[in-house]
């Protein structure tokens, strides 16, 4: 009976106006709220995405040019690898800000329907309190990653020195990035610990030797020795292609008492100034062989012989103890 009479009274109301214009005016109200601002986050993300593309740096490539290997600047290959990382991290954004939408949308709903949800939202306070603290270096280091991917500071196969761990890039996350040293150990750096990233592979490099050569030489010779000796570099056949400019001698860079330090740098194509450097150190090697010239050794002193350095010699008068 209590039903029939439930029923009974329910059937008018929701068949007038003030019914219809209440809770499920505020309920729909709060869906369309929620679908109108799930739309507006994706597009604002997209948009950010597309600025993020578009602000992406130029990189020197190598290019065959009539079956010669040419390094030249081009943003293509990077604008497409900055591309795939931006629709990463904007994909992630937009499901995490959309669930959040939702998720406020639900609670709204439920509470129009009368629910109490305050015993709800005290459990989800007293969450947020105790994971703000344990999550704050977690939050810290996705943050610093989406900025790491939005200002190109890397990629994968660049080479960079982070601080405490430099070599090359195998892997770019959110929260982690994954760098290889010359000695094969693989280093995971949370991307929040990250406070400098030098890159040695966007635009060019350049190496740069520090050659000591005798005191008392004749200078302006050995330095035109130097340069004779280097100006063929872009034909070597081993690290031609990755000569970008014809080496210069900047001139003496230390004076000391045994030697005078020449440097002498060349530009290179990113992450080539090793290779290109070695080669360097043997011609030069092999210049001051056929001059005769030798590198200055530093201040060295020299004890030869064994026994006591402090026994007196076998002819010194003895000495008087009492």
């Amino acid at each position: 009976m209590d039903l029939l009479a439930n029923v009974s009274t329910t059937m008018p109301e929701m068949a007038s106006w003030e019914f219809w214009l209440g809770v499920p005016a505020r309920v729909l109200m709060i869906l369309l709220i929620a679908v109108v601002a799930s739309a507006a986050i994706r597009l604002i993300i997209r948009r950010i995405t597309r600025g993020i593309e578009k602000g992406t740096r130029s990189r020197v490539i190598r290019k065959l040019d009539s079956g010669r290997p040419q390094w030249v600047e081009d943003a293509g290959l990077a604008r497409k690898r900055q591309a795939q990382r931006a629709q990463t991290v904007g994909s992630v954004l937009a499901s995490v800000l959309t669930l959040t939408i939702w998720a406020v949308a639900l609670l709204m709903i439920v509470s129009e329907l009368g629910f109490n949800i305050a015993p709800v939202l005290a459990s989800a306070g007293i969450a947020g309190v105790a994971l703000s603290f344990g999550a704050q270096s977690l939050v810290k280091d996705y943050l610093s990653g989406i900025f790491m991917v939005a200002e190109d500071q890397l990629g994968i196969g660049d080479v960079v020195d982070l601080g405490e761990a430099s070599g090359v890039v195998e892997d770019v996350g959110l929260r982690v990035t994954q760098v290889r040293d010359v000695q094969g150990t693989l280093w995971h750096v949370r991307n929040g610990e990250i406070l400098r990233v030098g890159n040695q592979s966007q635009g060019w490099a350049r190496a740069v030797l520090d050659i000591p050569l005798p005191y008392d030489g004749d200078l302006d010779a050995m330095i035109e020795r130097l340069t004779n000796t280097l100006a063929n570099l872009r034909e070597d056949a081993t690290v031609g292609e990755f000569v970008l400019g014809d080496p210069e001698v900047w001139g003496v860079e230390a004076l000391t008492g045994e030697s005078v330090t020449v440097r002498v740098v060349v530009k290179t194509a990113p992450a080539e100034q090793w290779a290109v450097s070695r080669v360097m150190r043997v011609r030069v090697k092999k210049m001051l062989d056929a001059a005769g010239l030798s590198v200055p050794l530093v201040n060295q002193t020299m004890v030869r012989g064994g026994g006591n350095l402090y026994a007196p010699p076998a002819d010194a008068a003895p000495t008087d103890q009492t």
